[in-house]
């Protein structure tokens, strides 16, 4: 058993220790809205934050995991969080949508730990994060937008 905190509720998980914390999120957890991309940690779609911190879910084993686990679902209660998705819609960010759960924990991440980024800031931190839909210009605009209604 693998003993983890996600979203705030404590879970043992029957997984095997080498198990990604994507596949063991979604499969045992059933939660879904984290999503699967390349595989090889490189297009963001998998984004989580671990101990506050945003990681690459596929390639994380969860034996691995230390410290508490938030995904897209987690936001919910969390103030950045929310301001991020209520930009995202007000922006109208998201044209596919697959990348977005993975955004919007990139750019939750980026604002609690910079509460007023420049624009090159929000490039940098986003620089792993690909929309194959190139909505880079409305995500920059919401990540300022969403910085703007925490201040």
């Amino acid at each position: 058993m693998i003993n983890l905190t996600v979203n705030g509720r404590a879970v043992a998980l029957d997984a095997e220790p080498d198990m990604p914390l994507l596949w063991a999120v979604r499969e045992e957890l059933q939660l879904t809205g984290t999503k699967f991309g390349c595989g090889a940690a490189q297009c963001g779609a998998c984004t989580m934050h671990v101990a506050g911190a945003p990681v690459r879910s596929c390639l994380m084993p969860v034996s691995a995991v230390q410290g508490p686990v938030t995904t897209i679902e987690g936001l919910a209660n969390d103030k950045v969080g929310q301001a991020v998705q209520a930009a995202w819609v007000a922006h109208d960010v998201a044209q596919c949508g697959y990348c977005q759960s993975g955004q919007v924990m990139s750019a939750t991440a980026l604002l609690k730990a910079n509460k007023k980024p420049t624009d090159a800031q929000i490039d940098e931190a986003m620089a792993g994060n690909i929309c194959r839909c190139g909505t880079y210009p409305r995500i920059r605009a919401a990540i300022h937008a969403a910085a703007a209604a925490l201040a």
